[in-house]
C-alpha cells in the first residue's frame, strides 16, 4: 500500500457539511482512498455505503434524486456516509447533487469523478458554497520515495537522501522513467510497467477524451499530446502546432484546454512587467504523470537516458514545486525575453517574485549564469535558488542571495 499525504485532510474534511469531492486524472487512485476512509469510518462503529456509477447495478439508483436516497436509507438508515464513486458518468451531475444537498438529508457526501472538464465545470458552478475540492495527483515524489524505502525515514526524508546519494540517483532515475501512477509503481518488472502504463493511457484516450468529451479527430489529437511530450520546458507556439498536428488553431486550443482539465498536463504563463521586451502570450507546458509524458514518445523507461533528460529534470522539479507551494498562497510562472534572458521558474507569492533555474548536473561551484544574472539585475529579487543535482551552497549577487540546491530539498522549500 501506497501511503497518500491527502488521505489525512480528506479525513479531516470529513466533520464538514459540505460535500468532499475528490478529482483527478484516470487512476491515480481515488477509488483505493475512498475505501480507506470507508475503513476507517467503519472501525469507529459509523455506517458507511458506496455506489460506483461504473457498476451496472449502482448506475440504476442514480435514475432520480429519490431513487439514490432511497438506496442510501435502505442501506445504511437514517444517518451515515456515502460514497459516490465515479460520478462524472452521470449527466448533469452538479445540478443532481446540489438538488441532494439542498435537501439537507443527516448523510456525508464523499464524490470521487477523474478530472472530466463536464464534472469539474458542473462542480463548480452548481455546488458554489456545497463542496470542497481535493485533487489526488499520481504518487508524488514524496510518497515515491516513502514508500521505496518502506517508510523507514518517513520523518527524516530530508536525512536519507542526503546521506545515501547513490539511492537517491536511483530513485530519482526510476522516477524520471516510470513516473508515479500507483500501479505502476507497485509493478515489479518493467515489461509490467510497460502494459499498465499502456493501458492507461489507452483509457483515458478513449473513455475520457473520446467517449466523454466528443472529440473527433484521434489521430490528431494524439499527435498533439506527442508533440507537447516532445516539447516540455519550451514556449507553446499555437500557429506552430497548428501547421505541425494539422488542425485549425481554434482546435489546437481547445484540445490543450482539455487536456489540462483532465490533469494530464499543466500550463505554466509568463511573468512580465516590460510588455515590449518580454515574451507574455506563449505559455509552457508540462507534464502531471512523467511516465505518462514518456510512453507518448515511445520513451518510457528511458526518459534519464534521452537527449531531451535536461527537460525532462525541469518537468519533474516543476511538479514538486507545484506539490510543495499548494499550501503556500503562491503560483509558478516563468521569465523570459525577446533577447533570450530567462528564468525557467518564477514563484509569486505576497507580491514577491522568486526566481528558480534549473540544472541537470552535477554543479562543482555556485557560479550563476548570465540569464538568472539579467533576472537578479533587472527585479532585485530578496533571494534566488538555483535547483541542480548536488551542490548546496549560496553566494550573492546584487544583494540577492542565491541558493544552490540539491532537487531534493525543494520537498521542503518554504517560500
Amino acid at each position: 500500500m501506497i501511503k497518500r499525504e491527502l488521505f489525512n485532510e480528506l479525513k479531516a474534511h470529513l466533520v464538514q457539511k459540505e460535500m468532499t469531492f475528490i478529482v483527478g486524472p484516470r487512476q491515480a487512485g481515488k477509488t483505493t482512498l475512498m475505501f480507506l476512509l470507508k475503513d476507517d469510518l467503519e472501525k469507529n462503529g459509523q455506517k458507511t455505503v458506496v455506489l460506483n456509477l461504473d457498476i451496472e447495478a449502482d448506475r440504476q439508483h442514480f435514475t432520480t434524486q429519490e431513487n439514490l436516497i432511497n438506496k442510501i436509507r435502505l442501506e445504511i438508515g437514517a444517518k451515515g456516509y456515502v460514497f459516490l464513486d465515479e460520478i462524472q458518468r452521470k449527466e448533469n451531475a452538479g445540478l443532481f447533487l446540489k438538488g441532494i444537498y439542498d435537501m439537507n438529508l443527516p448523510y456525508k457526501f464523499i464524490v470521487s469523478g477523474s478530472g472530466s472538464v463536464e464534472l469539474k465545470e458542473q462542480i463548480h458552478e452548481s455546488l458554489a458554497g456545497r463542496k470542497r475540492i481535493f485533487e489526488l495527483h499520481t504518487v508524488s515524489f514524496r510518497e515515491f520515495i516513502n514508500f521505496r524505502t518502506e517508510y523507514r525515514y518517513e520523518n527524516k526524508l530530508h536525512d536519507f537522501l542526503k546521506i545515501e546519494k547513490n539511492r537517491r540517483k536511483t530513485l530519482l532515475d526510476e522516477y524520471m522513467n516510470f513516473g508515479g501512477y500507483p500501479r505502476v509503481v507497485l509493478a515489479e518488472t518493467e515489461s509490467e510497467k510497460l502494459k499498465i502504463i499502456e493501458e492507461i493511457y489507452q483509457s483515458y484516450v478513449e473513455r475520457d477524451i473520446f467517449n466523454l468529451l466528443g472529440i473527433q479527430k484521434e489521430e490528431a489529437f494524439t499527435k498533439l499530446v506527442k508533440v507537447l511530450a516532445s516539447q516540455i520546458g519550451n514556449l507553446i507556439n499555437v500557429s506552430e502546432l497548428s501547421n505541425t498536428v494539422g488542425v485549425a488553431r481554434k482546435t489546437i486550443e481547445q484540445y490543450v484546454w482539455y487536456l489540462e482539465k483532465t490533469f494530464v498536463i499543466g500550463k505554466v504563463t509568463p511573468f512580465y512587467k516590460n510588455i515590449r521586451k518580454e515574451i507574455t502570450k506563449s505559455p509552457k507546458v508540462y507534464f502531471t504523470d512523467l511516465g505518462l509524458r514518456n510512453y507518448s514518445i515511445g520513451e518510457f523507461g528511458r526518459g534519464v537516458s534521452s537527449r531531451d533528460a535536461g527537460f525532462l529534470f525541469e518537468n519533474f522539479v516543476f511538479l514538486m514545486l507545484a506539490d510543495t507551494i499548494k499550501n503556500q498562497n503562491a503560483k509558478i510562472q516563468f521569465w523570459r525575453t525577446k533577447d533570450g534572458s530567462e528564468a525557467d521558474f518564477i514563484i509569486i507569492s505576497e507580491n514577491k517574485a522568486i526566481p528558480i533555474e534549473i540544472k541537470f548536473s552535477s554543479l562543482l561551484d555556485a557560479s550563476i549564469g548570465r540569464p538568472l544574472k539579467n533576472f537578479i539585475e533587472k527585479y532585485r529579487p530578496e533571494r534566488a535558488y538555483v535547483v541542480n543535482l548536488d551542490l548546496d551552497s549560496e553566494t550573492v549577487h546584487f544583494g540577492t542571495n542565491v541558493f544552490f540546491l540539491p532537487f531534493y530539498k525543494v520537498l521542503n522549500l518554504k517560500l
